[in-house]
C-alpha cells in the first residue's frame, strides 16, 4: 500500500528574508500563510500562491549571518522549483517587466516549454507547461 501523500512544501534556506519574500511575493505573486514573527523580518514563512506552498527560513540567525552570502554556499545549490504555467512566454515577459533576469523560454526534448531563472539565493526556478 502506498503512503497517502497530499501535498508537498519545500523549505529553503534564504540569505535575507526580506529580499526573498519581496520576489516571492511581489514580484511571484505569493502571500505569507504564517510566519515566525511579523513579515518581512521574520526568520521563517510560509507562502501560498494558487495551490502552491512553499517555506522560506533563514540560513543564519542574526548573530551568526555574515555580511554578504556566501559563494560557496549559493554555489553548491542544486535544487530547481518548477511551477506549472500554462503561458510561459506571458511569464517571461511579466519577469522582464519586473527587472527579472531570465532565459527566453525554450521547449525541451521531451515537450515541455520552459522558463528558467535564479532567486534571489540561487536557486532555480523554472516555469514550465507542455509544449503546444
Amino acid at each position: 500500500m502506498a503512503i497517502d501523500v497530499r501535498g508537498m512544501t519545500p523549505l529553503i534556506q534564504v540569505y535575507d528574508m526580506p529580499t526573498s519574500l519581496a520576489f516571492y511575493c511581489d514580484v511571484l505573486g505569493f502571500e505569507v500563510h504564517n510566519s515566525s514573527a511579523p513579515v518581512p523580518n521574520c526568520g521563517w514563512a510560509w507562502l501560498k500562491l494558487d495551490g502552491v506552498d512553499l517555506m522560506l527560513n533563514t540560513a543564519y540567525d542574526d548573530d551568526d549571518r555574515p555580511p554578504a552570502p556566501d559563494p560557496r554556499r549559493i554555489g553548491a545549490h542544486d535544487l530547481c522549483l518548477y511551477f506549472g504555467c500554462p503561458d510561459v512566454d506571458a511569464a517571461y515577459e511579466y519577469l522582464l517587466s519586473r527587472g527579472v533576469k531570465a532565459r527566453p523560454p525554450k521547449v525541451a526534448p521531451y515537450g515541455m516549454k520552459q522558463l528558467y531563472l535564479n532567486d534571489p539565493d540561487g536557486f532555480g526556478i523554472c516555469f514550465q507547461w507542455p509544449a503546444a
